[in-house]
């Protein structure tokens, strides 16, 4: 979380005078958030770039942070994604490097806060339902095969760019594809 206690600024809390006005994709948000306690918005890969998956209403209805998954299969981040987010509603507190197994082919999935500063980037939904960061949120990094995290010495081929490394502020990221867009 961050360092200061979170105040939950979103829609459900805040009547800000526009409900009448949210689109579908916002309605199915805020829905979900009613019904399960979260949503995850997925974005497919794409020709710009691997595809990510993120919650929405974790902070809200859990007082934890909201999770960020990048470049495996949106489905698959998808179950990876609440099957933490389970985790957090059964009061197990997630936070900035931790370790969770369970989560990923046997493998264990590490926790890392994210820089607000890569917000507007990717979490453009999220911003929409809490209206503004800062909201804290965990990039859920996963493994390769054997065992490495992306920016671990002798990672597998590739794998160092299947992912960004969102707790870096985006100059001094790695270039690359997470950075082409900014």
């Amino acid at each position: 979380m961050t360092d200061d206690p979170f105040q939950c600024r979103c829609v459900l809390c805040h009547d800000y005078g526009d409900r009448d006005e949210a689109d579908q994709v916002e309605r199915t948000i805020i829905g979900n958030v009613q019904e399960h306690g979260w949503h995850v918005a997925m974005v497919p890969e794409d020709e710009i770039g691997p595809g990510f998956a993120y919650t929405i209403g974790l902070a809200h209805t859990h007082g934890t942070p909201e999770l960020a998954m990048f470049g495996l299969d949106v489905h698959l981040m998808h179950r990876m994604l609440n099957t933490l987010g389970e985790k957090a509603a059964s009061s197990t507190a997630l936070a900035d490097g931790q370790e969770h197994h369970g989560i990923a082919r046997g493998l264990p999935v590490r926790l890392r806060r994210a820089d607000l500063r890569w917000y507007r980037t990717f979490f453009g939904r999220a911003i929409g339902f809490y209206r503004r960061p800062p909201f804290p949120v965990l990039q859920v990094a996963w493994p390769d095969a054997n065992g490495r995290f992306h920016w671990e010495e002798g990672v597998e081929p590739g794998h160092r760019d299947s992912q960004p490394q969102l707790w870096l502020s985006p100059g001094e990221h790695p270039a690359g594809v997470w950075t082409a867009e900014l």
